[in-house]
């Protein structure tokens, strides 16, 4: 018999919406802007991807004034690159509606800002169906830290048995790594679709109920 499913979690950029290009290059625009060297892509994947922007520029050795600087001016590019090019997602809408037919609870866990975050999710349509959304304002320490999904599951009391995380950079699998709960690799966000889910299921012996 199948282990049923309860709940699932989302990573935000590269899983619900491609937006990791977005973050890389309106940092690096905000960067340049206030006369910092780029980062190159290289050291974006194996150094920076999935990690709070405040972050990223503590490790380039910014002081406080200046990463507050950087970080205004990176959320105000980002903010006007997802009006643009975060659109309505029929995929991930039908996938959402799939898994609330199904009784699962839905949260969100991400490195990025509550600002953006709500605009991604508003953007792309799925945003009435998330039960719990965590940024990282809303905990201590983020990814790959597991505070966020931790949260997440008590939030929805789910137990890490019953729940499944959907990530796809590295930081972000370390995080889940860590709740114990069963762990979906993805490689990108044209990955999350019903039929992935459903092999993900199958190959794990796991379920979900109809209601």
């Amino acid at each position: 018999m199948n282990k049923i499913i309860k709940n699932i979690i989302f990573d935000l950029d590269g899983v619900l919406v491609d937006a990791c290009d977005w973050h890389y290059e309106s940092l690096n625009r905000a960067l340049i802007k206030n006369g910092f060297e780029e980062i190159n892509i290289s050291d974006h994947k194996k150094t920076f991807n999935g990690l709070p922007t405040k972050v990223k520029l503590k490790m380039l050795n910014l002081n406080e004034e200046q990463i507050e600087m950087v970080s205004k001016d990176k959320q105000d590019i980002t903010l006007g690159v997802i009006h643009e090019m975060c659109l309505r997602d029929k995929s991930k809408i039908d996938f959402m509606s799939y898994l609330k037919n199904h009784g699962v609870k839905i949260g969100c866990v991400t490195n990025s800002i509550k600002k953006t975050t709500i605009a991604m999710l508003s953007n792309s349509g799925i945003i009435d169906f998330i039960d719990k959304i965590i940024t990282n304002e809303d905990v201590v320490v983020p990814k790959p830290d597991p505070e966020g999904y931790i949260k997440c599951m008590e939030s929805v009391f789910a137990s890490p048995q019953d729940t499944i995380i959907v990530e796809d950079s590295e930081k972000g699998v370390m995080a889940a790594s860590k709740t114990n709960s069963y762990i979906w690799v993805v490689k990108n966000a044209k990955s999350v679709t019903i039929e992935d889910f459903n092999m993900f299921c199958s190959f794990n012996s796991l379920g979900v109920v109809e209601k």
